[in-house]
């Protein structure tokens, strides 16, 4: 029966301590501009590179 506390407990803290983490990258930005990467593939500059290779 102690186990089972046990777990219980340790269960509880990995919750807040993900929680915590889940808050605190919400709250700095992490999520911020997700979509910046696949625009660069759409905004590259395909005229440089073929002055180049010429």
């Amino acid at each position: 029966m102690e186990s089972l506390w046990l777990l219980l407990l340790l269960s509880l803290v990995f919750v807040l301590v993900i929680g915590a983490a889940f808050w605190w990258a919400i709250f700095s930005g992490q999520f911020e501009g997700t979509d910046e990467a696949a625009r660069s593939i759409l905004n590259d500059d395909d005229e440089d590179s073929s002055e180049t290779r010429q």
